[in-house]
Parts: structure tokens; C-alpha cells; sequence
């Protein structure tokens, strides 16, 4: 991804507008097994989302017709990109669960690169990728749970069914778009 480097302004915003967040989604049967795990161990007051895989964190509001045609464009010719279920981690005051996929993380890139100068220092760099079932609660309560999880964890694969955008609205997201993978694999 081309960038501007570290002593880039970050894209101005307008006073108002909300940011844009890009995630993967995967298939219903992941979505399921991590929302219950979010409602399990999230805390409730704070549990404002279903559980997702952010891509990008904040891009522009005025990108938004733009970012869809990009993604019915990306969804219509890609297939599922693979991915696994990696590992576990701490996150301090929570835990995730790690993602590895080079082919989602190509997917990202396309749109970064389509995106350059537009994209905050955050999202300029490469994610990790992961899930977060729990975070805001004493490293004692994570620390608990990381070894619940981790007790009978084993690797495998995780669906990524597609893309999906939504508007920030400082705790809750409301949808913009949602576009499955509908490319073939050869």
C-alpha cells in the first residue's frame, strides 16, 4: 500500500460526519458461535455490536458511494477468501481470537490502494486480524477466560462470506451495506 508516510496530516474531516467502518463477515454458523461468545463474556453495557473483523477503522463519509461500487466490484469477481482460526490472545482487559488469511488481507489492500490519501494513520498499516469476545473488564476476568477458551482450542478454518460497511455513531454502527463474495474459485 502507498501512503504518505508518518509526517501525513490525516484526512480532514468534516465537523458532523460520521467515519465509515469496513469488516469482513463471515458465515452464519462463525457469526452465531462469536456473538455468543460476545453476549457471554462482553460487557452488556458496552456490547453495542454483533462480533465483526474490522478492516478499516474510519474512512471518509464522503467515500461511501464510492467504497460500494468498489466492493460490489471486489465482491462480484473474488471468491471466499480462506481463513483460520489461528490462536487465542489476551487483549490486557479482554480476549480475541486471532485470524489468519493473506487472501482477506489482499482484499484490504485493493481497497487501500484505491483509498490512498484518504486513509487515516491507523488504517494505513496492515491489521491484525481477529475477533474480540471480550474487552473492558479486569485483566483478572480476561485472564480467566483466556484460559477457559484456551483449554480446548484447537486451530480451524473460519468462513469470510463477504464485505460490509458501516457508520460509526460512537458505540453502535448502523449498517450502509453489506455485499457477499459471489466470485468462483478455480
Amino acid at each position: 500500500m502507498t501512503s504518505g508516510g508518518p509526517a501525513s496530516p490525516p484526512p480532514v474531516r468534516a465537523a458532523g460526519a460520521v467515519p465509515i467502518i469496513v469488516t469482513a463477515t463471515m458465515g452464519a454458523a462463525d457469526q452465531l458461535h462469536f456473538n455468543n461468545l460476545r453476549a457471554a463474556h462482553y460487557p452488556p453495557e458496552r456490547n453495542h455490536l454483533t462480533a465483526h473483523i474490522t478492516l478499516f477503522h474510519q474512512l471518509p463519509p464522503s467515500c461511501l458511494d464510492e467504497l460500494d461500487r468498489l466492493i460490489r466490484r471486489i465482491a462480484a469477481d473474488t471468491p471466499p477468501p480462506a481463513a483460520s482460526l489461528r490462536d487465542i490472545y489476551s487483549l490486557g482487559g479482554g480476549v480475541a481470537f486471532r485470524i489468519d488469511s493473506p487472501g482477506l488481507l489482499a482484499i484490504r489492500e485493493r481497497i487501500a490502494d484505491h483509498f490512498t490519501g484518504m486513509l487515516t494513520l491507523q488504517d494505513q498499516g496492515t491489521p491484525r486480524l481477529h475477533i474480540t469476545v471480550q474487552n473492558k473488564v479486569e485483566p483478572a476476568a480476561a485472564r480467566a477466560l483466556l484460559a477457559e477458551l484456551a483449554a480446548d482450542f484447537r486451530p480451524r478454518a473460519l468462513t469470510i462470506a463477504g464485505l460490509a460497511a458501516y457508520h460509526y455513531l460512537g458505540g453502535p454502527w448502523q449498517p450502509a451495506f453489506a455485499r457477499n463474495f459471489r466470485g468462483v474459485r478455480t
